[in-house]
């Protein structure tokens, strides 16, 4: 079991190094107005959805590493680290405050009900739900679009030399 006290101390000092090096910002900058505006564009947002599997992932990490290091307490390990981790989901508001604390830092009331209004209205919700696409789509029509331009100018480009030096060696579109 020293093993896994051991590594689990990595772990835990780990994190905590992580921890520290992440600049915390202070609630007590923004009135309480701020944070009850920013709430609500967070919520609006979801900005802080994709943080919901951060404890079930570090669980599940550690637990590998655990049972790597002693295999024959894999039940144990598992039922131990769950209880702990269910232990710690309630810290998941420290995350959600703090990130209140920066939106209300950095927004004033009315823009956050600005956007708040906006983002949970009909469109606001399609534009979080479609925009991804919207973007990725745009983001092939780019590439398709350059490389339609690259050629266009290769060819004309070596199309105007050839007319006024006379044959010019054949030059690739550049890359993108």
């Amino acid at each position: 079991m020293n093993k896994i006290a051991g590594l689990a101390r990595a772990f835990a000092t780990a994190a905590v190094l992580l921890s520290v090096s992440v600049p915390a910002v202070q609630a007590q900058d923004v009135t309480e107005d701020q944070i009850k505006a920013a709430r609500a564009t967070i919520a609006a947002l979801g900005v802080t959805n994709s943080f919901d599997n951060i404890l079930p992932n570090l669980a599940e990490r550690l637990k590998n590493t655990l049972i790597q290091a002693s295999p024959n307490h894999q039940e144990l390990i598992t039922a131990t680290v769950d209880e702990k981790a269910l232990g710690l989901a309630g810290r998941r508001s420290d995350l959600e405050r703090e990130a209140a604390a920066i939106y209300a830092r950095t927004f004033t009331v009315d823009e956050l009900n600005a956007i708040t209004a906006f983002y949970s209205s009909d469109a606001g919700k399609k534009l979080l739900n479609d925009g991804p696409i919207a973007s990725r789509e745009l983001l092939k029509a780019a590439d398709i679009w350059a490389a339609g331009v690259s050629r266009d100018l290769t060819n004309e480009a070596t199309k105007s030399l050839d007319e006024k030096i006379g044959s010019t060696p054949a030059a690739e579109a550049p890359a993108q």
